[in-house]
């Protein structure tokens, strides 16, 4: 894994942040919404990173007229046998690249649910099961509005972690411009290679959910959860799956770090991104300015951490 982030680094300057959610994502068996204004980067860290990761990606470019069976596939009438045969649409990949997701219609969003969530297609009253590993990133454009669809609750929850790309230090700025300068072409990624192979990718993930949690920090993760349910910002809080996919990503981040056992530590750094989606603030805090970020600070600085 560290080789892959070393990979993506020939390609993507300033976000290795986003190399390394994407990364607990993958290891956790969970997806990703990156959210940014555009130009930081967002399409070529997830085409950088499947290229590093040597596996089959497909990208496609959400837009208002875009049907469900141009995503999942569709059964299509053969003239020749006199029978419907089922076409593989897009998403029968190991990671989908749904660029600019909010730009589609809830119809054609929720076309996604079934396979980020049961990993399989379901056709005709047939079940077509997914490539192993699979991973969805979307990307979304959180400053222009207009012609957008917000995505609902129910297809949040589908996204382990919710990424924002933000904009690079100025020294990375600058590598940025130097990389061009000599001659860097983001749409050929020729200096990319991949550096695992999907068996390795498969024992990873088996790792990362093998490391020990204790019953103090499962606890933890409930007291967290909890909290944010009573506090007076939030008209809805974390759910128990939101506390799952806490865990989940919390077990992957100690994978990473070496370490045999969840701590309170890997618990409070994925809790942003993990739970930031997730919540649902009360609309006179939303008017305030209050931010799901700033909440779930809150809510770690006041709940007890097991020693």
């Amino acid at each position: 894994m560290h080789r892959v982030r070393t990979e993506v680094d020939k390609a993507v300057v300033g976000q290795a942040g986003t190399v390394t959610g994407l990364l607990v994502s993958l290891l956790a068996r969970g997806h990703v919404l990156l959210e940014g204004v555009p130009g930081v980067a967002k399409t070529l860290v997830v085409r950088s990173f499947a290229r590093a990761l040597g596996l089959d990606t497909k990208r496609v470019q959400f837009t208002p007229d875009l049907m469900p069976g141009d995503v999942t596939g569709s059964l299509v009438y053969d003239a020749r046998t006199g029978e419907f045969d089922f076409r593989a649409g897009p998403v029968f990949t190991n990671i989908l690249l749904a660029d600019e997701i909010n730009r589609t219609p809830p119809k054609t969003q929720a076309a996604l649910l079934e396979a980020m969530e049961e990993r399989q297609v379901s056709a005709d009253g047939v079940s077509r099961p997914l490539p192993d590993p699979f991973l969805v990133a979307a990307t979304q454009n959180p400053i222009e509005h207009e012609g957008t669809y917000s995505l609902p609750e129910a297809q949040l929850d589908r996204f382990l972690m919710k990424l924002v790309v933000g904009m690079p230090e100025r020294d990375a700025e600058v590598s940025v411009l130097r990389r061009h300068a000599e001659g860097f072409s983001p749409r050929e990624l020729t200096g990319v290679e991949a550096v695992v192979t999907a068996e390795e990718i498969r024992a990873a993930q088996q790792a990362a959910a093998a490391v020990e949690v204790t019953d103090d920090v499962l606890g933890y993760v409930v007291d967290l959860a909890r909290a944010t349910r009573q506090s007076p910002s939030v008209e809805l809080g974390a759910s128990p799956r939101a506390s799952t996919g806490l865990l989940a990503a919390a077990k992957a981040w100690a994978w990473l770090n070496a370490s045999s056992a969840v701590t309170p530590d890997h618990v409070q750094t994925m809790l942003v991104p993990v739970w930031r989606h997730r919540l649902q603030l009360r609309p006179d805090a939303q008017m305030e300015g209050v931010s799901a970020d700033a909440v779930l600070t809150s809510v770690v600085q006041q709940t007890r951490v097991p020693i």
